[in-house]
């Protein structure tokens, strides 16, 4: 299957949920149910962001209030046992549920997302999302930056963990459903994308 990364310049937008908004521009003839791409800020400019996107369809040149710099068509192609170097933006969380045991409308105890902070933490997650998918040869948490939001009234935030390192490919089918679908929680705030280069 062919992907397509690209370099987006996203003007008049400062905020996480601007950037995806924005980006769906690209791809006018997608239902919203169906997000065609993954993305990470690459850096912050002037009343905008710069963004690599990666996206199962080509971008349209431009849409709104994004432009397209650059795309190039892909087609990973990794082997069992090769090592890789690799990129990712991630928000690496828990899942706790409520003490008391109430119910949520679906007849669900209630839970919540937190963060994990710590970085041995933090590593753990990664390691148990590769679980069976490629093994961690060496990583690194780069940084941390806290996003705050505001969605539907309501104020939140995420971390994002930029985590950099070498690993290993055990299962190539597996490896490229989780680099087509992302890692983890918070995809529309610009994690999940993993990026790749030979060693």
């Amino acid at each position: 299957m062919v992907m397509y990364l690209s370099k987006v310049l996203l003007q008049d937008a400062t905020q996480p949920y601007q950037w995806h908004r924005n980006l769906w521009a690209l791809f006018p003839d997608q239902p919203d149910a169906s997000r065609p791409f993954l993305f990470r800020l690459e850096r912050q400019v002037r009343g905008g962001a710069e963004v690599l996107m990666q996206s199962s369809l080509e971008p349209v040149a431009s849409g709104g209030c994004s432009t397209v710099i650059a795309t190039r068509p892909f087609q990973p192609q990794v082997a069992e046992g090769q090592p890789l170097r690799f990129r990712l933006v991630a928000n690496p969380v828990k899942t706790i549920q409520d003490e008391a045991g109430r119910m949520n409308g679906k007849g669900r105890v209630k839970s919540c997302r937190v963060p994990l902070i710590d970085e041995q933490q933090q590593s753990l997650w990664l390691q148990k999302k590769l679980e069976g998918v490629a093994s961690l040869q060496e990583t690194m948490v780069m940084s941390r930056k806290v996003l705050h939001f505001r969605k539907g009234g309501k104020a939140g935030k995420i971390v994002q963990t930029t985590f950099e390192g070498v690993l290993r490919v055990e299962s190539p089918e597996r490896f490229w459903n989780l680099q087509s679908h992302g890692i983890g929680p918070a995809k529309a705030f610009g994690c999940g994308l993993l990026t790749l280069a030979r060693l």
